[in-house]
């Protein structure tokens, strides 16, 4: 594709003699926050789409060429050993489209995409069922990985039920603790508490950390409301609790049309 490559050659000529100081600079340890800091802003264009998610792909995509380039340098790999080995992983991770396997369902596809990627070179020295959950992953999406890869060997509830009373169970030891005032308890149980809504949110099928998004846009959109309305620095509690009702209000109005 014309605009790929194009891409490619720019990058070299930035990292090149002469090109960019900035870009020259970087390494693969300097780019590790400015990944983060573009997915995370992917994630959030995906719910807007149109030209924000086209520009938010484009940065993602360039952090992915970026970090090739610099390996490229390093005489360790090219972008194009990156896309052949992505192709390679494809066709062979799904042999129900480019192979004679039969895969009817989704449930199906994973378990030959898991049983073939336990073949694979690259994974054959893991022991654990846990092992490859990346380090620093977040801790909700870390929660939810933990769970997902202990389910898929019949470490589960058998239904959400379970995971609910568990998670009622938690929230009584969260009390006690706070009512014994051992802070170290208190902290633990709050983990607890919070990996027992994970397993939840799991098996009712929620991603926990786009459900958290989202409730994270409701209070800023609710408090800025609050902050147009009055004074927040001499309103009252009674207030502002008014005033964030309205809130809620206005949302609903919008939803409904």
């Amino acid at each position: 594709m014309k605009e790929f490559d194009e891409l490619i050659e720019i990058m070299a000529k930035l990292r090149a003699p002469g090109g960019c100081p900035w870009d020259r600079e970087q390494t693969l340890e300097t780019l590790k926050p400015y990944l983060l800091e573009e997915a995370y802003e992917t994630i959030e264009a995906m719910g807007i789409g149109g030209e924000e998610l086209k520009g938010e792909l484009g940065d993602l995509l360039l952090q992915v060429v970026f970090q090739a380039q610099i390996m490229s340098e390093n005489g360790e790999f090219s972008i194009e050993d990156v896309v052949k080995k992505l192709n390679d992983k494809l066709v062979r991770r799904h042999p129900h489209v480019f192979a004679d396997i039969k895969a009817n369902t989704s449930g199906e596809v994973i378990v030959n995409w898991d049983r073939i990627k336990a073949e694979e070179k690259e994974h054959q020295n893991r022991k654990s069922v846990l092992d490859g959950i990346p380090a620093h992953l977040p801790p909700l999406a870390k929660a939810m990985k933990l769970q997902g890869k202990a389910a898929k060997v019949g470490f589960d509830w058998e239904n959400i039920d379970g995971a609910i009373d568990k998670m009622e169970e938690e929230l009584e030891e969260f009390r006690d603790a706070f009512k014994s005032g051992d802070k170290k308890q208190l902290k633990e149980e709050i983990g607890d508490l919070i990996f027992s809504l994970v397993n939840v949110a799991r098996l009712a099928d929620i991603d926990i950390v786009d459900s958290l998004i989202n409730t994270n846009k409701k209070f800023d959109t609710r408090f800025r409301y609050i902050e147009e309305k009055c004074n927040v620095k001499e309103a009252s509690l009674d207030e502002m609790d008014k005033l964030w009702n309205e809130a809620k209000i206005k949302e609903r109005n919008v939803h409904k049309q």
